[in-house]
């Protein structure tokens, strides 16, 4: 068994991901300055997209391996039906789902930098044809209709480490409830605020770091969030492993939307 992580060791932890995102951020900016000349220092969002998109495929192999450690792998086999992948990045649960119980899924996530990794990924796993990326938020009403995607239409929201990094947690998880069928599942594995004091101090420290270069907030009431949305069938059923030294701490579940 491996040895556990020390407080200290915790605490620090966020710092191995900080730095080498910081890193990227200088190289996306050095190309855009070179593609763009001086209009590319004004190119934030292109830039920040960039970085991000490299550090999340840089690192997706551990990622991938760690959450073979947790429940990631059964709460994804539960996604079936018509199904939104709410940010998925480059693809790290694509293996994950269960095909035979996939009628179609709609990938939604912004940032364009991982359109061919994540078809690549659909293609290996037997998905083609049956999951399509659309380069929006959930919050894109608009996209998303012409799409056919609309109110009381999907029968899964697959949402694994998403809610920390969109810009209005509570306006997504609106829509997430509004786009389910009465009956339909959410599907999440998040992080957010601990309930420990002195891990909660770090995150505070660490969460402008963070959030500015690695893309996402340490300390959100994300639970809040996941129940002030709509009315669930099942609230009991989140699961909060205790973790008091994470600055990472989860929440998990599966829940129902409300007949």
């Amino acid at each position: 068994m491996p040895p556990q992580p020390t407080r200290l060791s915790s605490l620090l932890r966020p710092w191995a991901l900080i730095w080498p995102s910081i890193c990227l951020h200088f190289q996306a900016l050095a190309e855009a300055v070179r593609r763009d000349g001086l209009a590319g220092l004004f190119r934030l969002q292109q830039i920040r997209d960039a970085a991000s998109a490299k550090l999340l495929s840089i690192t997706c192999t551990g990622f991938i391996a760690y959450e073979d450690t947790t429940v990631v792998p059964s709460l994804v086999s539960t996604a079936s039906g018509v199904i939104l992948d709410l940010g998925p990045g480059p693809g790290n649960q694509i293996h994950r789902f269960n095909a035979a119980a996939v009628e179609y899924i709609y990938g939604v996530e912004p940032n364009t930098h991982y359109k061919e990794e994540i078809y690549a990924k659909v293609e290996k796993h037997g998905l083609a044809g049956r999951y399509k990326l659309l380069a929006c938020g959930i919050e894109d009403s608009d996209v998303l209709r012409d799409e056919g995607v609309g109110e009381g239409c999907l029968d899964s929201v697959l949402c694994i480490q998403v809610l920390c990094a969109v810009k209005d947690p509570q306006s997504v998880m609106r829509e997430v409830w509004r786009l389910l069928k009465p009956g339909g599942k959410f599907i999440f594995w998040e992080h957010g605020c601990s309930r420990d004091p002195v891990t909660r101090a770090a995150q505070t420290f660490w969460n402008p770091a963070w959030n500015t270069f690695v893309g996402c907030r340490l300390n959100r009431n994300v639970l809040a969030d996941i129940l002030d949305s709509g009315g669930w069938e099942n609230p009991e059923d989140i699961e909060e492993p205790e973790d008091r030294l994470s600055c990472l701490p989860r929440i998990q579940g599966v829940l129902v939307k409300k007949a």
